[in-house]
């Protein structure tokens, strides 16, 4: 059985930083792509960044290239958001994402979703 959690998020003010994390179980962790995705308020989900098995492939999303990074830990199952300059547009629930297609791709389409953790960007 896959599991996804997510940890991190919070409220921050604009411009601030904040790392939002997801341990995975369930997955073979560096065969399968991972990533993040948001909801805002009244907003359809989006893709925001993903990483291949390897690490060698990644994709971002407009919105957030040049302020968020994503990382992953092979060894402990582990992929990372980090998040920085952050705006208030950036508020939504973020989710943890697995499996399917993630890069390499301009319509990313996972398999696997974890129940989400909120950022709150407000002065």
């Amino acid at each position: 059985q896959v599991q996804l959690t997510e940890s991190g998020g919070g409220s921050v003010q604009p411009g601030d930083s904040l790392i939002l994390s997801c341990a995975t179980s369930g997955l073979t962790f560096s065969r399968d792509s991972v990533g993040w995705f948001r909801q805002a308020p009244g907003k359809e989900r989006e893709f925001v960044a993903a990483i291949s098995g390897s690490g060698g492939y990644l994709n971002y999303a407009d919105s957030v290239k040049g302020r968020f990074t994503i990382s992953r830990d092979n060894a402990k199952n582990m992929v990372s958001l980090q998040m920085h300059n952050l705006k208030p547009e950036d508020t939504a629930v973020y989710y943890c994402a697995a499996g399917g297609s993630l890069v390499l791709t301009n319509r990313p389409n996972p398999i696997y979703w974890g129940q989400g953790t909120q950022v709150t960007v407000s002065s």
